[in-house]
């Protein structure tokens, strides 16, 4: 073989190692394509956590709205995920109802402030209505003046009934007062309005905010506050059922509760 050719060879075998090493670098230090990944809403009602969807709605059990509560990531390109929540943990907030210290009034036209006046260390039914409505309002008023009546002395001693406008724009204390006497509504019935701004922010903390009042929840909150019970229930179910689970949440019991409320300033 003639040095030539051996001087050939010896360059062409340096070419292909240079090549290929710069290959290994290049695969190397290439940058890795960011994961795709979509997040994943859960959906769930604020007083029974364990009513979820992936989409909004509404709860079959209250009819309160759903709410998002966590996001999980879920890999579009096949990839594991990170694991999602185990079924029912929610975060710690979740499990609480924050009730606004509002500024409100009574159907007697006084100064009240919500928490502090109406729900500390009280067992309260709380429901929601407006005075000119003529459809599910009389018939949920109906069923509290029912109850008011199978519960007799214990409404306002043992049991608190309030109920909430969901248009104080309209519902003066006068309309209230008016309202209330049209079911009997004894002393420890309370009908609250107020300050629009004020109002909406119960509404909204409650749950039971909407964008056209006829579409209110027909639901009812009830809650023993000095034991942190609190639980929701058809408005229109059977008086005795109502009886039966306002005794509960006095007593401390109830199957279905969503944790403790808080009050807020």
């Amino acid at each position: 073989m003639t040095p030539c050719l051996i001087l050939a060879l010896v360059i062409l075998a340096s070419l292909v190692c240079v090549i290929d090493v710069r290959a290994q670098q290049s695969a190397t230090s290439a940058p890795v394509p960011a994961e795709s990944k979509k997040l994943v809403g859960t959906y769930s009602c604020p007083m029974h956590p364990e009513v979820k969807s992936t989409k909004p709605g509404k709860c079959p059990k209250c009819k309160m709205d759903l709410r998002l509560r966590n996001e999980t990531s879920v890999a579009v390109n096949n990839r594991p995920a990170e694991p999602p929540l185990p079924p029912g943990a929610m975060p710690a907030s979740s499990h609480k109802m924050v009730i606004p210290d509002v500024e409100v009034l009574d159907q007697d036209g006084n100064v009240l402030h919500f928490y502090s006046d109406l729900i500390k260390n009280k067992t309260v039914a709380i429901n929601f209505i407006f005075t000119n409505c003529t459809t599910i309002c009389p018939p949920l008023a109906a069923t509290f003046a029912r109850v008011q009546k199978e519960m007799g002395d214990k409404v306002g001693k043992d049991v608190h009934f309030i109920s909430i406008s969901v248009d104080p724009v309209t519902d003066t204390p006068e309309r209230l007062k008016i309202w209330g006497a049209k079911f009997k509504a004894g002393a420890g019935w309370t009908f609250v309005t107020g300050e629009k701004q004020e109002m909406d922010k119960l509404l909204n903390a409650l749950g039971a905010a909407v964008s056209k009042r006829e579409d209110h929840t027909p639901a009812v909150i009830i809650g023993n506050d000095a034991k942190g019970v609190w639980t929701r229930a058809y408005g229109l179910a059977k008086p005795s059922q109502l009886v039966g689970l306002i005794e509960n949440v006095i007593a401390g019991k109830v199957e279905e509760s969503s944790g403790s409320m808080e009050a807020k300033p």
